[in-house]
């Protein structure tokens, strides 16, 4: 009897194909190009993204399942797909600048970033534990090495070290995780491991249980959830501004993608006491991000603790267990993508040969001396907090009411108390950006594609607020294609 090939369909990973290739290619020019000329490097990575974003738009409304059910193309895959694209495509744009003021302009830099970018991608299409965790260490050793480029600079090496042991050690615990679920269930497909649940009843099961915890403290380590965020705020600190902005954004939508598929596939989060640890971290987790941000002197910091209280907002839509629920973690991630990303932006404009506009301080005065800056800055930290109209007040809006359907009414009272906390230490920066007098030592490094990277996110931060209706439209599509 022959043995039966596995069904394979290159053009449901033809974005990924085209990102991997063209990042080979990145890899092999490099050397021939000259150290001044590495920005030529950079648009060739944006016009990789580019041809990546067309095939994935010519796949919109594909549904494929291909490597013997291991990977999928669906709404859902296409809709993080696109988001992941783009905020690449925003991390190159801030980047092309910075890279030459900190002495880091090395083609290998944005090579990795597309190689990062193509793990990420397969992150939400996984539909087996196996093609899930090879994508997450694709996305996580490329991050690795990011995190850690400044190979000159202390904090940046120790932020890389850092990042790496407790990279490994979740990664660690994910693979135990994935290898108790396979124990209990003889299965590492999301589908069949959620029929055997079904099927015999086994969501008290102490394997299935020990899997389950496993798997959200795996998890926890990548969105910088409490208790296991302890990384998050020195890496921030020590990691390029662009790589930080990366890190907060693309790694945390990724991670947040695979928590969806694979704990609404395989564990039917609707269904058991799940919810009740999960619980528990959302409620550490905003109350512990916010509290300690608001201590912070350094931007990055500060923004590592916002982070993870926006990790904690995240898991409401989890908790919740309902379509809202999902589709709202969708809407958030996005408007919480953009707005994170103009607040890195900022920061990069104002790092310098002398100034590395990472502290609250550099801030000072900034609105006296660009009105646009400061103006770009207030909607970013309106979205921040919730406030409308901006796309954070459409996310929340959609995770409370998620949580009030739920049944989770304290859960909804404790997440607005911290949206009231975080006022103060985002609008700290407002005031010290508007009552200061301007530092003499600032200089604003402005580029073109700086400029487009600001005005992008500013525009898509209100615009989301004020019309959100399709990116809504489009998360609740997606989230039905496997509920």
């Amino acid at each position: 009897m022959m043995p039966t090939l596995p069904d394979i369909q290159l053009i449901a990973i033809l974005p990924e194909m085209i990102l991997a290739i063209m990042a080979c290619a990145l890899f092999v020019a490099d050397p021939f190009v000259d150290r001044e000329k590495k920005e030529q490097l950079g648009y060739f990575a944006l016009a990789a993204l580019g041809l990546s974003g067309l095939s994935t738009g010519f796949l919109w409304g594909e549904s494929i399942s291909t490597f013997s059910g291991m990977i999928v193309l669906d709404s859902y895959a296409l809709f993080f797909k696109t988001l992941f694209l783009i905020v690449s495509a925003v991390i190159i744009l801030m980047s092309v600048l910075y890279v030459k003021i900190e002495r880091i302009n090395l083609g290998e830099y944005y090579g990795l970033i597309l190689m990062a970018t193509v793990g990420m991608m397969f992150m939400p299409a996984a539909t087996d534990l196996l093609s899930f965790y090879l994508s997450l260490e694709l996305m996580s050793m490329s991050l690795y090495v990011l995190t850690a480029f400044m190979r000159k600079d202390p904090k940046s090496i120790e932020g890389g070290i850092k990042y790496f042991l407790t990279g490994i050690f979740a990664s660690g615990l994910i693979l135990y995780g994935i290898a108790f679920l396979f124990g209990a269930t003889g299965t590492t497909n999301l589908a069949n491991i959620a029929a055997f649940i079904r099927e015999n009843e086994t969501v008290s099961s102490p394997s299935l249980i020990m899997a389950f915890v496993l798997l959200v403290t795996g998890f926890g380590f990548k969105v910088a959830a409490v208790p296991f965020h302890m990384w998050a705020p020195d890496v921030y600190e020590g990691s390029p501004t662009p790589v930080t902005a990366y890190l907060s954004t693309g790694s945390k939508a990724a991670a947040f993608s695979a928590m969806l598929r694979v704990f609404i596939d395989a564990f039917a989060l609707s269904n058991g006491n799940w919810w009740q640890i999960l619980w528990i971290v959302a409620v550490l987790t905003m109350t512990l991000g916010n509290l300690l941000a608001l201590v912070q002197t350094n931007m990055k910091r500060l923004l590592a603790y916002s982070s993870i209280a926006h990790a904690g907002y995240l898991l409401i839509g989890l908790i919740a267990a309902n379509e809202i629920g999902y589709a709202a973690i969708m809407v958030y991630l996005v408007g919480y993508v953009f707005m994170t990303l103009g607040v890195f932006a900022l920061i990069t404009l104002l790092c310098s040969a002398n100034l590395k506009g990472d502290k609250i301080s550099d801030f000072k005065g900034l609105a006296r001396v660009n009105p646009m800056l400061g103006l770009a800055f207030i909607v970013f930290a309106l979205s921040l907090v919730g406030i409308p109209p901006s796309a954070g007040f459409v996310g929340k809006l959609y995770l409370f009411s998620a949580a009030i359907q739920g049944g989770f009414y304290w859960l909804c009272v404790i997440a607005v108390l911290n949206s009231t906390v975080s006022l103060y230490y985002y609008f700290k920066v407002v005031q010290v950006m508007y009552m200061d007098e301007p530092n003499e030592s600032t200089v604003l490094s402005f580029s073109p594609t700086l400029k487009v990277a600001i005005a992008v996110t500013s525009f898509v931060t209100l615009f989301l607020g004020l019309y959100p209706e399709p990116i809504i439209k489009a998360a609740i599509h997606s989230v039905q294609t496997f509920l």
